[in-house]
């Protein structure tokens, strides 16, 4: 894996200092996609700021996303002319932005995309996550067509989590850009 070629895809708020995405791009040097605004999010905006970002790159990317970044992939592909953009994406614990108590502030992003992705999926699910049910993140990855991995009890899969520099899913992130580069060895 080349490091220009992954794009580090956060969610609201950002990732900060001990998340595993921040982690990554310090020991790994992958880019991270910035957004004007972390505290209110505008599916538009940061639709806009990915294509921008994903225009500007030389070779298809490999995308790693968090909670509301995994809506994010799934709205860009859903609405951009240029999926050709992503070889593929690695979507952690996505959030879901249909939730009651989510609703006031993610607005923009209901209704969640539901439309299969254009690129090589991964998603990793926990049984414990309080931003989105088990079943919940099942049926994104089956509507994404995305492979489901179940991380067991891991909460939103971030720095509360525990993981340090979450090697498991770093393993995972190696495995999906095999089976990218050699699709016919990826059973």
């Amino acid at each position: 894996m080349k490091a220009a070629n992954i794009l580090i895809v956060p969610g609201w708020q950002n990732s900060g200092p001990e998340h595993w995405q921040s982690r990554w791009e310090r020991l790994h040097g992958y880019r991270r996609l910035d957004q004007h605004d972390w505290m209110r999010p505008l599916r538009g905006d940061w639709i806009a700021r990915l294509e921008d970002v994903l225009l500007q790159g030389s070779e298809p990317a490999i995308l790693v996303a968090h909670s509301l970044g995994c809506l994010l992939v799934a709205a860009w592909a859903a609405h951009s002319r240029n999926a050709r953009l992503v070889s593929a994406a690695l979507l952690v614990a996505p959030g879901d932005a249909d939730r009651e108590e989510l609703r006031p502030v993610l607005a923009s992003w209901s209704p969640i995309p539901l439309q299969s992705l254009p690129f090589a999926s991964t998603l990793v699910g926990s049984r414990n996550d309080p931003y989105c049910t088990q079943a919940r993140a099942r049926q994104f990855a089956s509507a994404w067509g995305s492979e489901y991995i179940d991380a067991g009890h891991q909460g939103h899969i971030n720095a509360d989590s525990g993981l340090g520099d979450w090697s498991a899913g770093y393993e995972l992130l190696q495995r999906l850009d095999r089976s990218r580069r050699h699709p016919e060895s990826a059973h």
